[in-house]
């Protein structure tokens, strides 16, 4: 048996070391042999290990693209690639994919074979405040052989589609598997938000570190800070400020390095 992970890689925001530090993260933390892809225009700096797909311009991508600009979402829906039929010709099995700003601090198989036949992501955070449904796009589990829908309900009128989603690909992912019947959140101890499920709230956040919870197997990094401003310390504010944060630094970045070597890490 392999377990898959895939990731998407664009533009300059996260270098090659955020795909190599989750594909060794994956790797410690998976029972099975891994298969590691990534999607990406830029292959230079990835380990050898991971299999690297070229990030395709999709034939609906300017019709996307115009509808996110309206949204001020440029970029938002590039994902949704990742969910092209065939995209892996020989793969068996689901996908486990991870956006670059997340961290694995525990094992991983409970999440890769979690609702089988589902699309499985975490409640967002803030919607899920608001009362929304809407999943989380930082950690998601699909099989391409049953979810090929996903990518082809956005190709066959990306306009409506983005419109419909407000340029959120979380929104239309999470959506669109829920009216399908086809739809899992996945286990909110064990997928949590640094910001939200780690740092204290000010005072404590400027007193004290930030604690791992836990039962947390990934911890997602969405908005500020991001790793490299809580491995150091962040006052980019007062209330997401935060000390600086020795577990992070050892499950992002010492045992990468163990795992694949400085060069890679």
């Amino acid at each position: 048996m392999v377990a898959n992970v895939i990731c998407i890689k664009w533009g300059t925001l996260f270098g090659p070391e955020y795909v190599n530090r989750l594909y060794s993260g994956a790797r410690r933390h998976l029972s099975e042999d891994v298969r590691f892809f990534c999607m990406t225009e830029e292959r230079g700096g990835l380990h050898p290990d991971v299999e690297v797909l070229d990030l395709p311009v999709e034939p609906f991508l300017a019709e996307m693209d115009a509808a996110l600009a309206v949204a001020n979402r440029q970029g938002a829906m590039r994902k949704v690639s990742l969910f092209r039929p065939g995209l892996i010709p020989d793969l068996e099995g689901p996908l486990l994919g991870f956006d670059l700003d997340v961290v694995v601090t525990g094992p991983l198989d409970g999440l890769l074979n979690f609702a089988p036949g589902k699309v499985a992501m975490r409640a967002d955070w803030v919607e899920a405040r608001r009362g929304r449904a809407t999943g989380h796009g930082s950690v998601f589990r699909f099989d391409p052989a049953l979810h090929g829908w996903l990518y082809e309900v956005l190709a066959g009128d990306a306009k409506r589609q983005v419109q419909k989603a407000r340029g959120s690909e979380q929104r239309y992912t999470s959506t669109l598997a829920q009216e399908r019947g086809e739809f899992a959140y996945l286990p909110g101890e064990e997928v949590v938000s640094f910001k939200h499920d780690c740092l204290g709230l000010p005072p404590v956040n400027w007193l004290k570190p930030a604690k791992l919870p836990e039962a947390a197997k990934v911890v997602c990094f969405h908005g500020h800070p991001k790793m490299h401003e809580a491995v150091e310390g962040y006052s980019g504010s007062w209330l997401r400020a935060c000390k600086p944060t020795p577990w992070l630094a050892e499950h992002w970045i010492d045992r990468a390095r163990d795992d694949l070597g400085a060069e890679w890490a």
